[in-house]
């Protein structure tokens, strides 16, 4: 790993490759940040030039999530054109927002000319509908067409997530004609895996890969080396059923099709491993009930985002508190009761918590379904009773000894015992239903998994003291 020179100008630091502004632990180097940081406030140009503009699209994003906040807009205007829009693919909304809305127009609509189609339609759907419009009539005809059609298509879709930039040929052409094409056709992407094959009104017919094609004989034609296309993707289907088509089928591309069968892009394996990875983060927020929050928020928008859930926990805990209430004479007379309590629903909601978490991730994965399901929920139910048996036993024995009386011990074992089996059982009864009726089990599924955990905990082991010194 190089150095960084307290000379920022040196021709030895020239150039940084990735390895150069990473620390071990993946974080962007403090020195680096440190010098960046001095060129913006000198307002030194020829550094920023040197060892920033030059960056992949990722590092500069990871840069401009690292400086602060007053430095963004700062760095971005002293590069001026050498500054690559696609770095704003990296970082998060709230940044990419705040950088776009102080760029004019003219400079976003060159950077979305040298784009990917599919960078461009990332970093125009957040914009409003007055700056799309007059960004895209900066563009070129065709390719003001094609991201207005991209964005026609839902957000979450194959359609928003794909490339129009492919390679479609005839299937009567042969292959010499083909590579030709490909030589001298200087619009086609920087890079692609196969090439698809259409008719005269684009319906897709099928495709071939590129060594296929290398390893034919040009006199060949396309229609007899060609191969049925048997996972291209609608392009109004969620990204996420995409990303599993490419999962299922180890799939490199993909084409996209319209209603009627033609070919309007392309999805390829890059943006599908972002969609993977935006899916999960976004289940595991949803799962927290942080909706959409972002590290970027700012502590107002970050507080908006948690409130309603907190409000329903709220709801809930009341409803906990009430059961609670129903007992508090026998709370009153056995201090014991309330030591103990917290117990219960703290084991109860840890277990239903992990059922609910493996549940959530079967059905967003589909490998949970119809077919399965009873033997899943079986599973679990008996997953609830072993554990309920052996933390049941094992506090009941280390509380009777506490508190010296096996009543109590007893008492907890079975509360415990019981707590268990339902935190089980709503673990994975409360996210399919909730599938079920359309909601978003990852978003709702916690609040309710948590209150219904609570309840039936303090239920039982409050109800079974009470009726268990009445009796006695």
């Amino acid at each position: 790993m190089s150095n960084i020179d307290d000379d920022r100008g040196s021709d030895e630091n020239a150039a940084f490759d990735g390895s150069d502004i990473y620390a071990d632990d993946g974080s962007v180097r403090s020195d680096f940040l440190m010098h960046v940081g001095a060129a913006i406030a000198d307002r030194d140009t020829i550094y920023l030039r040197q060892h920033v503009a030059g960056l992949h699209a990722s590092e500069l994003g990871d840069l401009l999530e690292a400086i602060q906040a007053e430095q963004r807009l700062s760095l971005v205007s002293l590069l001026g054109k050498d500054f690559d829009l696609a770095a704003l693919t990296e970082v998060d909304e709230a940044i990419r927002l705040d950088i776009v809305e102080h760029l004019p127009n003219e400079q976003i609509a060159e950077a979305i000319g040298e784009m990917d189609s599919d960078d461009a339609v990332y970093i125009l759907e957040d914009l409003d509908q007055e700056d799309q419009e007059e960004i895209l009539a900066k563009l070129p005809f065709t390719e003001r067409v094609r991201l207005r059609r991209s964005l026609d298509y839902p957000e979450s879709t194959a359609g928003r997530r794909m490339q129009t930039e492919f390679v479609a040929v005839p299937p009567f052409w042969t292959v010499g004609q083909t590579i030709d094409y490909m030589r001298e056709d200087e619009d086609l992407p920087d890079s692609f895996t196969q090439i698809f094959v259409i008719d005269p009104t684009f319906k897709l017919l099928g495709a071939v890969d590129l060594d296929r094609v290398l390893r034919t004989k040009r006199s060949v034609k396309i229609d007899a080396i060609m191969r049925d296309t048997s996972h291209a993707i609608p392009a109004e289907m969620d990204q996420e059923e995409a990303a599993q088509l490419f999962e299922q089928y180890d799939l490199l591309s993909a084409a996209v099709v319209d209603d009627n069968g033609r070919l309007v892009g392309v999805l390829t394996i890059d943006d599908v491993v972002d969609v993977i990875q935006e899916e999960a983060e976004e289940d595991l927020l949803r799962l927290g009930g942080v909706g959409d929050e972002e590290l970027s928020d700012t502590v107002g928008g970050a507080s908006r985002s948690r409130i309603p859930w907190l409000f329903v926990n709220t709801v809930t805990a009341f409803i906990s508190a009430t059961v609670i209430g129903l007992f508090d004479a026998t709370i009153q007379q056995i201090v014991a009761l309330a030591i103990l309590m917290p117990i219960v629903a703290g084991m109860g909601g840890n277990a239903g918590a992990q059922t609910m978490t493996v549940t959530v991730r079967a059905l967003a994965t589909r490998a949970l379904d119809t077919h399965n399901a009873p033997r899943i929920i079986r599973r679990e139910a008996g997953v609830g009773l072993l554990n309920g048996l052996v933390f049941g036993t094992f506090i009941g024995i280390v509380a009777g000894l506490w508190f010296q009386n096996v009543h109590i011990g007893g008492i907890i074992a079975a509360a415990m015992l019981i707590n268990m089996i339902a935190a089980a059982l709503a673990g994975i009864l409360i996210p399919i239903v909730l599938d079920k009726s359309g909601a978003d089990p990852a978003v709702s599924s916690a609040v309710f998994v948590t209150a219904v955990t609570d309840v039936i905990g303090f239920f039982s082991f409050l109800g079974l003291a009470a009726w268990w010194f009445n009796v006695a």
